[in-house]
């Protein structure tokens, strides 16, 4: 169990902190080998998905060579197009890999959730390094399939969970690691956005044609084909479950990460869902807008047993008893317990980091900094391409395990009010057949991994 300034166990969790190397520029010849890198050279960059999110990968690594740029929407990437005259431009990121797979060094993937895995497999397969917007994928066993290709393939891949990269996320694990709180026992963790699209189920009868600047064919990717609908595109995807993740998924990458990285959580034992209002027939084809979510994890030799309960949407983190009158737990963010105090944070990566009572918080003994701090996320990734490091958000050892924890909860949202039992190292539930079946979907003839 954890003690005060425990700095064996600070030690141990340093490796995955993706710390920033300071580098001395060294032209390529010096240093390299094949496929090295040196860091006074520009990496050729392509970026999958450019509109919404997109514009965030674009811009963090606007700093190398854009070389390639690739949409389905032409209206919903086009200020983005238009910012790179010289980046050759794609509808279709497989055609675009024929084409310049040699001219290539990384990938970034922006496309909703469901076409994740596919483009970043395909990154993979002709080593590229990675960086994928979160959550991994749309479902367990894609998560797995691209954990094992970027372990294969032994490129820098990052998630991005882009607060995993902010100071507060490592004051977060600092204190804990300090025994701020004691032993950590629960995590109440909670974002009220709400993708719960029933109300919208009485519309989708409409015959809409396609716009001609969208290629829906290709928008469907692995999906089962259904008939086009405008509310299932430019963002209102994360609320349909053929394509997006829910508040689960959108969110829990961002929330949970302080406490999956301080304690090293790992894959839970069982998971069960409450969701209020919610048929998991009738409802399937979007996500509960109230729902509670409980994860299970086995001790191991440096923590004890934790609790991890997910609140979705409407549903609040219950109100902490050693909380002043007045003052209300995060709408999206966490409040963690431990056997000698309790903490809570924001957002991403774990802003607003505080003890309370506010007394205590005043009161509290700052450890030093343990943790390099980096410049940001897109940056960590860059850098570790170039040092030949681990980004901090690392698919295989850290990315896709946090990922894994949001498509359990979807899972369980299938099967409200029972204990399905998870056993992580062999992929499958222990009591519950259905609930297998949920683990690998069927892609649509034409696309696979």
């Amino acid at each position: 169990m954890s003690t005060k300034r425990d700095n064996m166990t600070r030690r141990s969790f340093l490796t995955s902190a993706g710390a920033a190397a300071a580098f001395t520029i060294v032209p390529r010849h010096v240093l390299g080998g094949p496929g090295f890198i040196a860091p006074s050279d520009k990496l050729n960059i392509a970026c999958i998905g450019v509109g919404g999110r997109g514009g965030a990968q674009i811009n963090g690594c606007s700093g190398e060579n854009i070389v390639a740029l690739v949409d389905v929407d032409q209206v919903r990437a086009g200020d983005n197009f238009n910012k790179f005259p010289g980046a050759k431009k794609y509808t279709d990121f497989r055609k675009m890999f024929d084409e310049m797979t040699d001219k290539i060094d990384a990938v970034c993937v922006s496309t909703p959730d469901h076409t994740h895995s596919v483009a970043v497999m395909a990154a993979l397969k002709r080593g590229k390094h990675v960086y994928c917007e979160k959550p991994l994928a749309h479902s367990i066993w894609e998560i797995r399939q691209i954990m094992a290709e970027a372990k294969k393939q032994d490129v820098v891949t990052q998630l991005g969970n882009q607060g995993h990269s902010f100071d507060s996320i490592r004051r977060c694990c600092e204190w804990i690691w300090d025994g701020a709180v004691g032993d950590v026992h629960t995590v109440h963790a909670r974002c009220d956005a709400n993708h719960n699209k029933v109300n919208l189920f009485g519309q989708r009868s409409n015959i809409v044609a396609v716009p001609k600047e969208l290629d829906w064919d290709l928008w469907q990717g692995p999906a089962r084909a259904r008939q086009f609908e405008p509310m299932y595109i430019r963002g209102a995807w994360r609320g349909w479950s053929p394509y997006g993740s829910g508040t689960i998924g959108d969110w829990i990458c961002h929330v949970v990460d302080p406490v999956f990285w301080a304690l090293d959580l790992g894959s839970p034992t069982s998971v069960r869902a409450e969701c209020e209002g919610y048929d998991p027939v009738a409802h399937a084809d979007t996500f509960p807008e109230k729902a509670k979510v409980v994860f299970e994890f086995a001790a191991t030799k440096k923590r004890n047993a934790v609790v991890l309960v997910w609140h979705s949407a409407k549903e609040e983190i219950p109100q902490p008893p050693q909380l002043e009158p007045g003052r209300k737990p995060p709408r999206t963010g966490a409040v963690v317990y431990g056997t000698q105090g309790q903490l809570s944070y924001g957002s991403h990566g774990a802003g607003d980091v505080a003890l309370f009572p506010e007394a205590i918080n005043r009161a509290y003994d700052r450890p030093a900094e343990s943790i390099p701090r980096v410049k940001n996320h897109h940056w960590d990734w860059l850098n570790a391409i170039r040092t030949g490091k681990k980004s901090g958000s690392d698919i295989p050892t850290y990315g896709g395990p946090l990922t894994e924890l949001a498509r359990l909860g979807i899972i369980a949202y299938h099967f409200p009010q029972q204990k399905l039992l998870w056993d992580g190292p062999n992929m499958k539930f222990t009591n519950n057949n259905d609930a297998n079946k949920l683990i690998k979907p069927e892609f649509r003839e034409g696309w696979s991994l």
